[in-house]
């Protein structure tokens, strides 16, 4: 018949390591459930029908990944590139130029991706849009610039992060808002720039670190459990 004699100091302090364990994958799995909720969410923002930029103004934080429609004009002299990887991992850019709306006010509009080889505006004339333009785009708050990110080029007018505060600063811009409206994937004059370039993603590793809670609370009982073997209090004892 099974036996069982737990040191009541140790029991003690492993029950409370084992419950401290276990309540932070749970809780990893609440986050989990709170960030599939926020993927869908923004998902089903991309599908509603653009908004004014007034509106979008208005929203605040709610109208990242809304779409926005603007009505203005180009201007083509003030572009700056973002560096990126291609499709095939060779170097890439998004072209960022600001776009000036019917009442005067400056955003920064990503018009999407452009090879190496186009980066130099002479190489996709077609694509330089002149005149007004009606267009429509995502609303989207880049993240912030990382430590190790590279600092700009700014003799090239080359970044490694779309931080727009800054290259508005750089490029001497009064932007009504320090955001970017991505251009959706209407087919631009030469096919370049490549638009509809918006992804969403967000970091979601809860999973894992659910499962390495649940694991760390596993491997704590085992080794509960093995030291009460390896001291004769738990085991089986035969019937006399």
């Amino acid at each position: 018949m099974p036996y069982f004699r737990p040191l009541p100091f140790l029991t003690l302090v492993c029950t409370m390591m084992f419950a401290v364990l276990l309540g932070l994958g749970y809780w990893q799995l609440h986050r989990l459930h709170w960030k599939l909720g926020l993927i869908a969410e923004v998902h089903s923002r991309l599908t509603l029908p653009p908004v004014s930029l007034d509106k979008a103004l208005a929203m605040g934080g709610l109208a990242q990944y809304r779409r926005v429609a603007l009505g203005g004009h180009f201007e083509n002299a003030g572009e700056v590139y973002v560096y990126t990887t291609g499709p095939h991992g060779g170097p890439a850019y998004h072209v960022l130029t600001p776009f000036v709306t019917d009442d005067g006010r400056t955003l920064l509009v990503d018009r999407g991706l452009v090879p190496e080889s186009r980066l130099n505006p002479e190489a996709r004339a077609p694509g330089l849009l002149m005149g007004e333009r009606r267009i429509v785009g995502v609303w989207h708050s880049p993240d912030a610039r990382g430590v190790f990110t590279p600092q700009p080029d700014l003799a090239r007018r080359i970044w490694y992060s779309p931080d727009v505060k800054s290259i508005a600063a750089a490029e001497h811009m009064k932007l009504a808002t320090d955001v970017l409206v991505e251009a959706d994937a209407a087919p631009n004059p030469g096919g370049w720039p490549e638009g509809g370039q918006t992804k969403v993603t967000f970091r979601n590793e809860h999973m894992q670190y659910a499962l390495t809670w649940f694991g760390m609370a596993g491997g704590l009982l085992g080794v509960y459990l093995a030291f009460h073997i390896s001291r004769g209090r738990l085991g089986w004892r035969r019937r006399t």
